[in-house]
C-alpha cells in the first residue's frame, strides 16, 4: 500500500515528509533553464509557469507556482477563456495527478495471467521494440484492420491518428459515442456543425436545461456563466430525474420521467408553432422544412405529454409561452447527453428546432470554431495509405450519419466479440479505460480476452492497464509538451513545469518513435517536442522562447464570416433534414416511446459529480479526501416500503451484472429511479487510493445503441435492488 499524504504534507511538497512526492519535485537543469531563458524564474529558483491543466478536457489555463524550486501551487490562468483566473477543485488538486505514488515511471511488460496485475519492468527500446515487432507480426498476418486503436480526445489526438492512419487500420475507437454523438449528430443535420456556442450576457433572460448537470460538469467557465446569470435573474427550468446541484440552483426543478424529455420539447415544439409564437421573419429568412415540422408537431399536444412526462400539461405550456415571450433572448441548452435513451438524438434534433424557431441565433446561440486552424504549421508528411476493410464499429455501413471521428465505440466491443465482420487482434489504446467507461464489463474483458496484444498509454496502472500487456508510461501534463491548443485568438501551450519524473514521456515523443520502428517515421517529423511546437509556430513568426513566457501566441485576425451561413446542405438551419429522410430516418423528430422497467425494477441513472472527472481521478487523494462515499440513491418512501434504511448494504442486480453498494435514501430523485456515481468499483490493485470504493456502474448497464447518432442509452438499463 503507498503512504497517505496529508492535506498539511501536501501543502509541503518536495519536504522529508513524502519520500514519493519528492522523486522528481525538484525542477531539473533542463526546465529550470528554459524557465529562467523565459524570465518566469529568479535566481532563486521562485516564480511562475505558464501551461494548460488536463484534469478533464477543457483544458483551463493555469500558472504553476514554484518556490525554491518546488512547484507549490496551481492558479487559474487570467488570460484563458476557459479559466479566466480560477481552477476548479479538480484543477487545483492536479498536481495531486502528477505526485502520486501509484504513478507509473517505467515501460511495464506483463509477466502473469492477463489481469492478474503481474509485470515486470522494462527499458524504452525493449517495451517499444516488443509493441511493434507484435503489430507488425499481427499486420502481416491479419491485416493492418486487426489492429484497433482508440483514444479519449486530448491535445496529441493528430499524431495519435497518425499512427493509426498510417499503420492502415479503419478501426478507430474514441469516448463520443459513450457521451454526446446524440448532440453533435443533431447539431450537424439541423446547423451543420457539431456544437454551437452559447451566449451568457446581459440580455439572456430564460434558459431551459435538460439533464445537463452543468453546476458539476467539466465545462466550468461555463459553469460560472450560468452562476452568474442567475445571480442577475435570469430563469432556469431545469428538466432531471435527479436533484442534482444545477437543479438546487434552478428557477424550477422538473423531475420528468426518464426518457420522456422528447415528449416534453416535441410538447413545446407544437404550443409555438400551433399558436405561432415562432419568429416568422426568422424562420422564413434562414431555415426550411417548416411546413413539415408543422405537421409532424401536430399532434403533440401538452396533455399528450402530460401524461408521458409526469408534467402537467398547464406547466409545459406555460414554459413555452414563457420561453417564446423571452425570444430571442431565451436558450434552449442541447447539453452533452439528455435522458440517456434510444431516442435522445430526436431529444436533440427537438432542442436543436427550438432554439431555431425563436430566432436566438447570433443572440444566444451563435457558431463556434473546431480546435483547429490554418493559421498554424504542421509538419510536412505523405497520404495515409488507402483503407479498404469495414470499420468494426459500423460506420458508415450500419451507422451511415455518423462521423468517422465520433464512431461508435460500444459497437466497436460487440463486434469484437462476435468476429463479426472480422476478428482482430491487436488493440492499442491512449488515455482510455475502456474496461470502466464501456457499458457490461464482462463483455469488455471477454473482448480483451481475444487480444493477442493490449498496449495502454497511461501515467497510472488503470483497469484497462491492468489488463495490458504493455504498459507504456506517459509524463502527466505537469511534466510534458503538447501540440498548441486554440481557443478564441489564441493558441496557447502546455510546457513541462517539471521534468518527467522516472522515464515517463510525451506521447510526441512515445508515438514518433512508435512510429519509426513501424516504418511510419515519414509521418513523425520532428525531431523531438519543441521542434514540432516551432513547425506549428513558423507561419505566426513567433518564438517558441516568447510563447513560454506568455502561455500563448496570438493568432492573425481571421476574415470574418456571416454568422447566418450555416454548412448544411440547403446552406440554412434544417428543421426537415433531407439527410436524415434519404438515409432511413424521420426528417423532423417524431415521438419514439421508450422501454420502461418491469415491476420491480429502477431505471440506472448516472451522472457527474464535482469531485471527479469521468474514470479518471478518482485515485486523486486530494479529491478521494473531499469526496462523498459513492452510493446508491434510492427515493427514501421507497426504502422504507422495502424495508431498507439509509447506509444498509444491497445487491443491485441488472440483466448483465450484478454490484454490492451502501444505500443513500433521499427524498431527492424520482421513486422509478436509482443513480450510480460513475468510475469507482476499481479492478486494478494498482489505484490504491480508489481499488475498493464503491461499485462500477458499467458492470450493470446494458449495451442498447442508437441507430441515427450510434449513442449508447446508459439509462435504458433497468435493476433490482434487494438487501445484500
Amino acid at each position: 500500500m503507498s503512504k497517505k499524504i496529508s492535506r498539511r504534507d501536501f501543502l509541503k511538497i518536495g519536504g522529508a515528509t513524502a519520500t514519493a512526492l519528492a522523486v522528481g519535485s525538484m525542477l531539473s537543469p533542463k526546465v529550470a533553464q528554459a524557465a529562467f531563458d523565459a524570465g518566469t524564474l529568479n535566481a532563486a529558483g521562485d516564480g511562475f509557469v505558464h501551461s494548460m491543466c488536463e484534469m478533464c478536457v477543457w483544458r483551463c489555463g493555469l500558472i504553476a507556482k514554484v518556490r525554491e524550486g518546488r512547484v507549490v501551487k496551481l492558479e487559474g490562468n487570467p488570460e484563458h477563456p476557459h479559466s479566466r483566473g480560477r481552477l476548479c477543485v479538480r484543477g487545483q488538486s492536479g498536481l495531486m495527478n502528477t505526485y502520486d505514488p501509484d504513478r507509473v515511471l517505467t515501460p511495464l511488460i506483463r509477466v502473469g495471467q492477463r489481469g492478474e496485475g503481474k509485470f515486470r519492468k522494462a527499458s524504452w527500446d525493449e517495451a517499444l521494440d516488443l509493441v511493434a515487432n507484435k503489430m507488425l507480426e499481427i499486420k502481416n498476418n491479419y491485416g493492418p484492420e486487426a489492429m484497433v486503436f482508440s483514444s479519449t480526445h486530448n491535445l496529441s489526438q493528430p499524431l495519435f491518428e497518425n499512427l493509426l492512419y498510417g499503420f492502415g487500420s479503419p478501426n478507430y475507437g474514441t469516448q463520443r459515442s459513450l457521451c454526446f454523438n446524440a448532440m453533435i449528430v443533431a447539431n450537424q443535420m439541423t446547423y451543420g456543425m457539431e456544437e454551437p456556442a452559447r451566449i451568457y450576457n446581459d440580455k439572456l433572460e430564460y434558459i431551459i436545461l435538460t439533464g445537463r448537470n452543468l453546476m458539476e460538469a467539466i465545462s466550468t467557465s461555463e459553469t460560472g456563466e450560468l452562476s452568474q446569470a442567475i445571480e442577475r435573474g435570469v430563469k432556469v427550468i431545469y428538466l432531471d430525474p435527479r436533484f442534482t446541484k444545477t437543479a438546487a440552483k434552478a428557477s424550477e426543478w422538473l423531475p420528468i420521467k426518464p426518457g420522456t424529455d422528447l415528449a416534453f420539447h416535441l410538447a413545446l415544439l407544437n404550443v409555438i408553432v400551433g399558436e405561432k409564437l415562432y419568429n416568422e421573419k426568422f424562420v422564413k429568412k434562414y431555415t426550411v422544412g417548416f411546413d413539415e415540422l408543422a405537421k409532424s408537431v401536430a399532434d403533440y399536444t401538452p396533455e399528450w405529454a402530460a401524461e408521458l412526462t409526469d408534467i402537467p400539461a398547464e406547466q409545459i405550456r406555460r414554459i413555452a409561452h414563457e420561453f417564446a415571450a423571452a425570444a430571442p433572448n431565451a436558450l434552449a441548452h442541447n447539453g452533452w447527453r439528455t435522458s440517456n435513451f434510444v431516442n435522445s438524438f430526436q431529444t436533440q434534433r427537438a432542442i436543436t428546432i427550438l432554439n431555431a424557431l425563436v430566432g436566438n441565433w447570433n443572440v444566444t446561440l451563435e457558431g463556434a470554431a473546431g480546435e483547429g486552424s490554418g493559421a498554424l504549421g504542421v509538419p510536412p508528411q505523405p497520404p495515409f495509405p488507402r483503407v479498404s476493410a469495414l470499420r468494426l464499429d459500423g460506420v458508415p455501413w450500419k451507422y451511415p450519419i455518423v462521423p468517422f471521428k465520433l464512431g461508435v465505440f460500444q459497437e466497436l466491443r460487440d463486434n469484437i466479440v462476435s468476429g463479426d465482420p472480422y476478428e482482430p487482434h491487436g488493440w492499442f489504446i491512449s488515455r482510455q479505460n475502456p474496461i470502466m467507461s464501456i457499458p457490461d464489463r464482462a463483455k469488455t474483458i471477454k473482448a480483451f480476452e481475444k487480444m493477442d496484444l493490449i498496449v495502454t498509454v497511461d501515467i497510472f496502472l488503470n483497469d484497462t492497464a491492468w489488463f495490458s500487456d504493455v504498459v507504456l508510461p506517459e509524463a502527466s501534463y505537469l511534466e510534458r509538451y503538447d501540440p498548441l491548443n486554440i481557443v478564441g485568438d489564441k493558441a496557447f501551450l502546455r510546457q513541462p513545469v517539471i521534468e518527467p519524473q522516472g522515464e515517463a514521456k510525451s506521447a510526441l515523443w512515445i508515438y514518433k518513435e512508435l512510429g519509426t520502428r513501424l516504418g511510419l517515421g515519414d509521418f513523425f517529423q520532428y525531431e523531438d517536442e519543441e521542434d514540432f511546437l516551432r513547425q506549428q509556430l513558423a507561419p505566426l513568426g513567433v518564438s517558441l522562447d516568447a510563447v513560454k513566457a506568455q502561455g500563448y501566441a496570438v493568432l492573425p485576425e481571421s476574415e470574418e464570416k456571416d454568422p447566418f451561413e450555416w454548412n448544411t446542405p440547403s446552406g440554412k438551419i434544417e428543421l426537415f433534414s433531407e439527410t436524415l429522410a434519404n438515409t432511413g430516418f424521420d426528417g423532423c423528430p417524431v415521438w419514439q416511446a421508450p422501454p420502461e422497467p418491469p415491476q420491480d425494477q429502477f431505471y440506472l441513472l448516472t451522472g457527474k459529480v464535482a469531485q471527479a472527472t469521468q474514470f479518471g481521478t478518482q485515485n486523486n487523494q486530494l479529491l478521494h479526501k473531499y469526496s462523498d462515499e459513492p452510493r446508491l440513491w434510492m427515493n427514501e418512501d421507497v426504502a422504507e416500503e422495502r424495508g431498507l434504511a439509509d447506509g444498509d448494504w444491497v445487491k443491485v442486480t441488472s440483466a448483465v451484472g450484478v454490484v454490492n453498494i451502501r444505500l443513500n435514501a433521499t427524498p431527492g430523485i424520482r421513486p422509478d429511479c436509482v443513480y450510480l456515481t460513475p468510475g469507482y468499483g476499481h479492478l486494478t490493485k494498482g489505484l490504491t487510493t480508489a481499488y475498493g470504493l464503491g461499485a462500477s456502474d458499467s458492470v450493470l448497464h446494458v449495451t442498447y445503441t442508437d441507430p441515427a447518432s450510434g449513442s449508447q442509452a446508459l439509462s435504458q438499463t433497468f435493476v433490482a435492488v434487494e438487501r445484500a
